[in-house]
């Protein structure tokens, strides 16, 4: 593939990683910074991407890998935090209260969950395109999928009746 071919292609990438990201971090200003740190790798290893393999997949592996790494020397973790103070309500506020509902019960979620949910439900990747990004096994991502869209129809509910708590 020419160099501009695989410039175009990788551009066209872009707003489906900055929305990966996004889901990834809870917070806007890191999600761009993971997304910066994806592009620039991909550009530096493009010569191990194998022309006719699935160009947004292999990308989602180095977005996930670099935020992975990212996690465990906890540099993101500190952002997180933060971000589900910071980000959240003003984002909730431009959206309506079911996306609202949604998007905190998303954030409630184990991240395992989290992560193949949106990779299936919001970028449409099959299990096997999911299991390469996440390196895990496909009969994994089928469980933790299932697991995960269970999980969140139980937030859901309790978030639309709202959960009695009894005080004496």
């Amino acid at each position: 593939m020419k160099k501009k071919d695989w410039e175009i292609n990788l551009s066209e990438q872009i707003p489906r990683l900055r929305r990966y990201a996004r889901s990834l971090t809870q917070n806007v200003s890191t999600s761009d910074d993971l997304v910066q740190d994806c592009l620039e790798r991909a550009w530096d290893k493009r010569h191990t991407w194998q022309e006719g393999s699935n160009l947004r997949a292999w990308l989602f592996s180095i977005m996930h890998n670099t935020f992975v790494n990212n996690v465990r020397r906890n540099k993101l973790a500190r952002d997180y935090e933060a971000s589900i103070a910071v980000d959240i309500p003003q984002y909730a506020v431009e959206t309506n209260h079911v996306l609202r509902d949604l998007e905190n019960c998303l954030a409630k979620l184990k991240p395992e969950y989290r992560e193949v949910l949106l990779l299936a439900g919001l970028e449409g990747l099959s299990y096997k395109e999911i299991a390469t990004v996440t390196a895990t096994p496909i009969g994994t991502v089928m469980s933790r999928l299932s697991r995960g869209r269970e999980e969140l129809r139980e937030l859901m509910s309790e978030h639309k009746t709202g959960k009695l708590v009894r005080i004496k």
